[in-house]
């Protein structure tokens, strides 16, 4: 999957697969996530935030998705 850089203090980049819900979330220590059934606007309002790092740490944390870690 394709990522993107993002700015933020805790997230390097993320790839998103709109038609499998599946989020690529790669981390500054290189360590990278693939999270299962993640809708289009959470990835949005992610996208949104004043602080990336927050938002996933108060969203992706709290609703437990499904996830493993791809690359380290």
């Amino acid at each position: 999957m394709k990522r993107v850089a993002v700015t933020s203090r805790s997230l390097r980049s993320l790839g998103y697969d709109p038609d499998e819900q599946l989020l690529e979330v790669e981390f500054h220590n290189g360590s990278v996530y693939r999270y299962e059934q993640v809708p289009a606007e959470v990835v949005q309002a992610l996208l949104e935030a004043d602080s990336m790092g927050r938002y996933f740490n108060q969203v992706f944390k709290p609703q437990h998705y499904r996830y493993r870690r791809i690359e380290s």
